[in-house]
């Protein structure tokens, strides 16, 4: 599954870059996120709480940055299992500053396996669209309050 798509905040580029590796803003802001904590340089554990149609389930995982390039782009690599099944991925995220706002682009790809997938397959990519849409809204809300 590919997941494409761009965000332009009202924030200056070096604060949406500290928000975006922000352990406690991505906890607030990434729906179903019950845990995202640090074990190491740039890499950390997740547990998340997902639902695609009628199949929900928690899923425990890890995401890595990698590919920094301060404060313009990275590379996040993700996996995760739960008892419905295991998803594993990589996103590119890319900030472009303009007139004192900040253009997020990101493209990703997932892979989902197990029953998550066999069941949710046709509403897979229009709720991943929705949780991408409900992080960034978070994640703006966020970067405003602090302006």
């Amino acid at each position: 599954m590919e997941l494409v798509g761009e965000h332009t905040f009202a924030a200056p580029r070096e604060r949406v870059w500290q928000f975006m590796l922000d352990p406690e803003v991505l906890r607030q802001c990434l729906p179903g996120c019950e845990k995202l904590e640090l074990i190491g340089p740039d890499e950390y554990a997740a547990t998340m709480k997902i639902g695609v149609a009628m199949i929900r389930g928690t899923f425990e995982g890890r995401v890595k940055i990698s590919d920094k390039q301060e404060p313009e782009r990275y590379t996040m690599l993700v996996e995760g299992k739960g008892s419905q099944g295991q998803v594993s991925g990589t996103g590119n995220l890319e900030l472009i500053e303009e007139d004192g706002k900040t253009r997020v682009k990101y493209a990703g790809d997932a892979n989902v396996r197990g029953t998550i997938a066999r069941v949710g397959a046709r509403v897979m990519q229009p709720a991943a669209k929705m949780i991408v849409g409900q992080f960034f809204q978070c994640l703006e809300s966020k970067a405003a309050s602090t302006t």
